[in-house]
């Protein structure tokens, strides 16, 4: 995997991803960004999020689950000293569907937490992380 980050000015960078996407990663107007894209440990949290829900996706089509929607909150704090690392992260699933079985989402998202997700286990070195399940009949 690979990632290549360009300096534009002052605090603002593009990124190209191995796959050949690009997005702009910008600094807090206090540390001179210009608030023209994500802050780089935004994208941390927002990759950990979307990395467990991609699970969870897979594994609810495999036990075919009716599923109309899936969202995921992401809540961090992070250390008040450098480096500020991630010291909790609170993980907010919110799965709609038809007669979804409660069973087999928290068997998803459990499994996605303990065994799958990349980025929840390396955040997880770091940050306690815990989940909550709200499913509602759409």
């Amino acid at each position: 995997m690979k990632s290549s980050i360009k300096w534009v000015d002052n605090v603002q960078f593009v990124a190209e991803t191995g796959s050949g996407h690009a997005l702009v990663i910008d600094g807090a107007p206090e540390y001179g960004g210009r608030n023209t894209g994500a802050r780089p440990m935004e994208l941390v949290l927002a990759g950990a999020a979307s990395c467990t829900a991609f699970d969870v996706v897979l594994m609810l089509k495999k036990s075919r689950q009716n599923f109309t929607s899936l969202h995921v909150d992401a809540d961090a704090v992070r250390a008040e000293t450098d480096p500020k690392v991630f010291t909790a992260i609170k993980l907010t699933f919110r799965v709609a569907g038809k007669s979804l079985d409660p069973a087999a989402v928290e068997r998803a998202v459990k499994l996605s937490k303990e065994k799958y997700c990349s980025a929840t286990a390396m955040l997880g070195k770091t940050a306690e992380i815990t989940t909550e399940i709200v499913i509602s009949e759409a």
